[in-house]
């Protein structure tokens, strides 16, 4: 077995869904427990500088096997899983040489992967694909990055001899939630540049993201006896959909693909009397972006002035930026990942992410960091896999980014 194998099934043992709504970091203390044996496992390799902080942010350095100055190079990745999804006792499972068939995941419930729903599937004929067995999601997202960084780091370690400047890998909490990047010690990091390893399949290279929002829409109504709420109820779940269908019908997700943003109502509830609605907003042009906020502010105002004072009440915050700007004065990052990328026969996808990595807001803070791929697809869900053969692949582009700097 592999040695990136070994070390992401470890890591998908470990249960470390994060929750929203906590403003604790960890927002889930189980994720300190895998915090905790990245760092016993670190110090093993004999890398330096290992710590868990009070938030269960991990750090360490491979210290530089040369004497010449270089950058300090830093790899990311986070630990936490999605809460859209369990990630509870996962039961991967290992597609031997698998041979471009659907693929039966659950005997007992039937459940199946199709190619017909998935044709990425198709390209890792003659792999070996790990799933789960549809009771959670995988974990790919992103203990893949953490097992990839963890076996370069390994070899690194016990080869001495292979010449590169300082190493800093850190480990964060609570990117699933939006929080990864809030309490990340960037001048403690000590890095000049980073990668994140984040993204998807084998080759994606990404430095542009969704610029990003959050809306949480209250809504207050009137509940009355239906028999005598003629000119007295105001049905609060009836406004929720009032409100929602004034919002654009095909700038929504299912609707969007490549620079396209999106309104996304991602939960509500409620009664006659109170109901709520959490919508997430995306899009990559920053004018798009405040266009689409200033929209849901209106069409806000504008029910409170139907509907009467207070009836909606809209909280709007930023949660992200794109980080184009802020990579482009650094593009030689990009162009040794891709160069690289290029050396091991991996065709570069450079793309952007319709979403959002701790790379984005670690670079408004003054780490510039592009995003890699782990090799993964179907993350949040219960089709999540990924090839092993990719997992393999990203640690040889780890290595061979390292080498690139090493000959700067």
């Amino acid at each position: 077995m592999s040695e990136v194998l070994n070390h992401f099934l470890n890591y998908i043992s470990f249960d470390t869904q994060s929750k929203d709504e906590v403003e604790a970091i960890p927002s889930t203390e189980k994720q300190r427990v895998l915090a905790e044996e990245l760092a016993g496992e670190l110090r093993r390799m004999n890398a330096t500088d290992v710590m868990v902080d009070e938030h269960s942010y991990v750090y360490a350095t491979i210290p530089a096997t040369v004497d010449r100055s270089l950058p300090v190079l830093g790899f990311v990745s986070h630990m936490d899983t999605s809460p859209a999804y369990s990630g509870k006792e996962v039961k991967p499972q290992i597609i031997k040489n698998y041979d471009g068939t659907d693929i039966l995941m659950n005997k007992e419930t039937g459940l199946t992967m199709k190619i017909s729903d998935f044709p990425d599937l198709l390209k890792y004929k003659g792999q070996d694909i790990i799933t789960t067995d549809g009771t959670t999601l995988l974990g790919a997202d992103d203990k893949a990055g953490v097992a990839e960084i963890m076996t370069m780091a390994e070899h690194l370690l016990s080869h001495p001899e292979i010449p590169h400047g300082t190493i800093r890998i850190g480990f964060t909490p609570d990117e699933e939630v939006g929080r990864g990047a809030d309490l990340f010690d960037v001048k403690g990091f000590g890095a000049d540049v980073a990668y994140t390893v984040d993204g998807g399949g084998l080759g994606e290279l990404e430095y542009e993201n969704f610029n990003a929002a959050s809306a949480k829409v209250q809504i207050n109504g009137v509940s009355i006896h239906p028999g005598s709420s003629k000119g007295k109820m105001k049905n609060a779940l009836l406004l929720a959909m009032e409100f929602h269908h004034m919002l654009p019908v095909f700038e929504n997700p299912m609707y969007t693909e490549g620079y396209e943003g999106f309104f996304h109502l991602d939960s509500m509830g409620g009664t006659v009397e109170s109901a709520h609605m959490d919508y997430i907003i995306r899009d990559h042009s920053k004018e798009k972006f405040e266009e689409k906020k200033v929209l849901i502010q209106q069409i806000a105002d504008y029910l409170n002035v139907r509907y009467g004072a207070g009836t909606i009440e809209l909280l709007l915050k930023d949660s992200y930026y794109n980080m184009k700007e802020k990579i482009e004065p650094h593009m030689y990052l990009i162009d040794i990942a891709k160069s690289a990328m290029e050396d091991l026969d991996i065709e570069p996808q450079i793309t952007p992410i319709r979403g959002g990595t701790d790379g984005a807001r670690l670079s408004y803070a003054g780490l510039p960091c592009p995003n890699l791929c782990t090799g993964g697809y179907n993350f949040h869900g219960k089709f999540e896999f990924i090839p092993v053969q990719s997992m393999e692949k990203v640690v040889e582009l780890l290595l061979k980014i390292v080498e690139k700097f090493a000959d700067r």
